[in-house]
Formats: C-alpha cells, sequence, structure tokens
C-alpha cells in the first residue's frame, strides 16, 4: 500500500510539472506571437504583399523552440527585461525565413507548413523567396534596436553571432551539405556534421544569445553551449524519428518523405530504435552540462524532455 500510494504520489507530482511545464511553454509562444504582431511590419503600399506573406509566414503557429530556448536561458540566470522577447523575436524571424525557403520546389518542395499551405502555395514561389529575404534582413533591423538592450556592444555582439549561426558556417552551410551530399556517402559522422549546422546551430544561437544578455560567465556560458549543442542533435534525431513514425496532422507538414527520397538520415543509417536510444543518451548529457545551475535549470531541463516525447 505505501509503495502504491508513493508511486501514485510520484506519477501527480510528474503530470502537474508537464502540466507547469506546457503553461510555460504557451505562455511565452503567446508572448511571442504578441510581439511578432507588434513588430513584424503592416501591409501597406504597393508592396503590401510582401508584408502580408512575411507575416502569414511567421505569425499563427509554431512552438516557438528557439525563442523560448532564449528567454527561459535568461530567466534562469535572472534576466527578465522584455528586450529579450525582441531579440527573440529576431531569432524567429531568420528561423521562419529558413523555412519559407527551404519549402520551395527547388528545395525540399513541401505543402504544408505548421499545418497551413506553404508561402510559396498561399502567394508564388516570387513571393515566397521575397518574403524569406525580408524576414531574414528584418531579423538584423530588430536585433539591432536599442531596446533589446541598452549597451550597443552587447547588441552588435549578437547581431555577429546570428549572422554566423545562421550563414555558411551555420544554417546555410547544413542546408548546403544536405543537398549537394550523394546519400551513398552519407554515415553518422556526415549527418552528426549536417545537423549540427542546419539545426544546431540556431538552437546554439538562442541559448548563448540568453546567456548574453543575462552577463553570464565564461564557466556557466560553456555549461550552456555544451547544453545547447546536445538538445540540438536530439532535436534533430527526434525529427527523423518523427518523419517516420508521426501523424502528419499532428506534425503539420507531410511525412515518410526522408524514406520515400531516399535520404540518408539517422534513422535511416542507425536504425529506428538505436537513433531513439541515441537522442535519449543527448538528453542525459544535455542535463548533465545543467547541474551546475542547480533548481534554476528546472525549466531547461524539461525542455529535454519535451524535446524527447513531442509528438510533433
Amino acid at each position: 500500500m505505501y509503495w502504491t500510494a508513493k508511486a501514485q504520489l510520484g506519477r501527480k507530482i510528474l503530470t502537474q510539472a508537464n502540466q507547469d511545464f506546457t503553461a510555460r511553454l504557451s505562455h511565452v509562444a503567446a508572448e511571442m506571437e504578441s510581439v511578432l504582431g507588434a513588430h513584424l511590419p503592416a501591409p501597406k503600399g504597393h508592396q503590401s504583399v510582401i508584408m502580408d506573406a512575411m507575416r502569414y509566414a511567421a505569425l499563427g503557429g509554431g512552438k516557438r523552440l528557439r525563442p523560448f530556448l532564449m528567454i527561459e536561458t535568461a530567466r534562469m540566470l535572472g534576466y527578465t527585461d522584455k528586450g529579450v522577447y525582441i531579440a527573440a523575436a529576431a531569432l524567429e524571424c531568420l528561423h521562419v525565413y529558413s523555412l519559407v525557403h527551404d519549402d520551395l520546389p527547388c528545395m525540399d518542395d513541401d505543402d504544408l507548413r505548421r499545418g497551413k499551405p506553404t508561402v510559396h502555395k498561399a502567394y508564388d514561389e516570387a513571393i515566397a523567396v521575397l518574403a524569406g529575404d525580408g524576414l531574414l534582413t528584418y531579423a538584423f533591423e530588430l536585433l539591432a534596436h536599442k531596446a533589446v538592450h541598452p549597451d550597443p556592444a552587447l547588441r552588435l555582439g549578437l547581431v555577429t553571432d546570428l549572422a554566423k549561426a545562421g550563414g555558411a558556417h551555420g544554417m546555410i552551410g547544413g542546408q548546403v551539405i544536405d543537398i549537394t551530399v550523394s546519400e551513398i556517402d552519407r554515415d553518422e559522422a556526415l549527418i552528426t556534421q549536417l545537423q549540427d549546422l542546419k539545426t544546431g546551430a540556431l538552437i546554439e544561437y538562442g541559448v548563448l544569445a540568453g546567456a548574453a544578455l543575462a552577463g553570464a560567465s565564461a564557466e556557466q556560458t560553456e555549461a550552456l553551449r555544451g547544453y545547447a549543442r546536445d538538445i540540438g542533435l536530439a532535436f534533430q534525431i527526434k525529427d527523423d524519428i518523427l518523419d517516420v513514425e508521426g501523424d502528419a496532422n499532428l506534425v503539420g507538414k507531410a511525412v515518410g518523405k526522408d524514406e520515400n527520397l531516399g535520404k540518408a538520415t539517422f534513422v535511416s543509417i542507425l536504425g529506428l530504435e538505436v537513433a531513439r536510444e541515441k537522442a535519449k543518451d543527448l538528453g542525459i548529457r544535455a542535463k548533465s552540462h545543467l547541474e551546475t545551475f542547480g533548481k534554476d535549470a528546472e525549466t531547461l531541463c524539461d525542455t529535454v524532455d519535451f524535446v524527447l516525447e513531442r509528438s510533433h
């Protein structure tokens, strides 16, 4: 009876923790929707269609995980200034630009994103290209704004680091590897490098930008860098798993595409169960980097569980 009661209490505490995390994630997502809605250019003039397409792409969906990681990292370190939300909105603009371009016929050729028609389907290919360009450039306009942080040197650092994370040695570099390297030449090491750049770079930026805004020490920054890299890779492995066994209605985009195209992924190289174990091990390692922060890191630890357990 004692052990039954103890198990029930444990499940109750776990359920409450999950509910608390979900509520926090939803709250930040709602805040981000509000900040993006307020800051993205309103449609006007002869070029209004491009503002409309930018807003279509950026508003109305998404987990907002990268902004969440920035905001929660800063909050863990005691920084809650509203400027972090503008910096997070800049990161989300750059991320959304990458999705708009990734969905184009010349790239992944997807019809759905976040449960609605992709930008080139809702508008056309030319507008989709320009909407992505608009979001990319607007990300830096937002990040340079003095409302982000009063120190211009810190803002310049954030701008520089985002350019690197999104550039040839970051997200774009990973995308290039993905579309140019033959599938038969891909092994686990190559796939890991690809995803560290294509997916991991922006996740790492989100965590480290939050740390920079909060004035983190060098030791704290290195611990958070390790956390970001491990959760970033775990996120991509989970994406590969969802492409195999996910529900398109929940994922919000087509599934099974990698297998249909014969693409080498963590799942195709390692097998489903080994890939699942690798993601789990990365999650354990990600949490270990947070031990130095104690209970203050609870939300970032819960984010690891969310990444590994998500259905979309």
